[in-house]
């Protein structure tokens, strides 16, 4: 089984948006590098984004009335694998164990299958789509990314299968034409 080489990101759900970005920014000293009202990527290395905040406010309205944080907090951990191919041998290795993801979506900056544990925690195995972070910034400030932050949904046995036909990984990464991916009830928005 392929391992992921390490931990990429952490995903907040929040209805404090503003205060989120700030404590990160001044706590991490963090740069935004993506914004608008639903979602800020934010880093304070070399990597693309290391925390995601998610304006849950925006999403839900009546997300100001929940007496407890239940659809708030941690959304997701992030791992990122090395190659994609180790991200399709994680893939194939953990269906034969019964254990598929509940969404598989290209973001434009990764290619990403979310899983959810026993108790619902939700992890997402990632490879990037691009091969440098400064890269991956630069496609997140251009239009196709603001038209399309969520992602095209994709199937992971079609992208295993032309994995394992020898398509070159340059072309497994290319985000492909679609609709916007709906994010599923699962991931807990």
């Amino acid at each position: 089984m392929a391992k992921s080489t390490k931990l990429a990101h952490v995903v907040y759900s929040t209805t404090r948006f503003v205060e989120m970005i700030d404590w990160y920014k001044k706590v991490f000293e963090a740069q935004v590098v993506y914004r608008n009202s639903v979602l800020a990527f934010l880093t304070y290395d070399d990597e693309h984004h290391r925390f995601a905040i998610f304006n849950y406010s925006a999403f839900n309205a009546q997300a100001n009335q929940f007496k407890c944080p239940a659809p708030l907090g941690v959304n997701h951990v992030g791992y990122s694998f090395a190659t994609v191919g180790d991200l399709l041998k994680n893939y194939e290795h953990l269906k034969q164990l019964g254990i598929t993801p509940y969404w598989s979506v290209h973001h434009g900056i990764t290619l990403s299958f979310y899983y959810r544990d026993p108790d619902g925690n939700r992890t997402e195995f990632q490879v990037n789509s691009f091969p440098t972070a400064s890269a991956a910034k630069a496609f997140m400030k251009t239009s196709v990314f603001a038209g399309n932050p969520i992602g095209v949904r994709i199937d992971p046995d079609k992208l295993l299968s032309r994995y394992n036909s020898g398509e070159p990984e340059e072309q497994l990464l290319a985000l492909p034409d679609g609709p916007v991916s709906q994010i599923p009830p699962e991931h807990g928005l």
